[in-house]
């Protein structure tokens, strides 16, 4: 299951959605302890393994979406 986690960054027309293979809630712990100050970066690595590094003092905004398994096929 992937989840979706779409980062606001501060003076940037254009957010920066990750899917990763994180749960939502292991997603969510991450953000929270980075905007606590936890640490300085909030990083994270997407599904196909790719690393994405964002500054804390940057982020405006960030939604963690909740899990879902890919749908396959076409009908609904």
């Amino acid at each position: 299951m992937a989840v979706e986690v779409k980062i606001g960054i501060v003076d940037s027309p254009r957010e920066l959605a990750v899917q990763t293979a994180l749960s939502s809630d292991e997603a969510y712990a991450a953000v929270r302890a980075v905007l606590a100050g936890d640490s300085a970066s909030l990083e994270l690595t997407d599904d196909k393994g790719s690393r994405v590094l964002v500054p804390a003092a940057r982020i405006a905004y960030v939604e963690v979406g909740a899990a879902e398994a890919r749908k396959v096929g076409f009908g609904s």
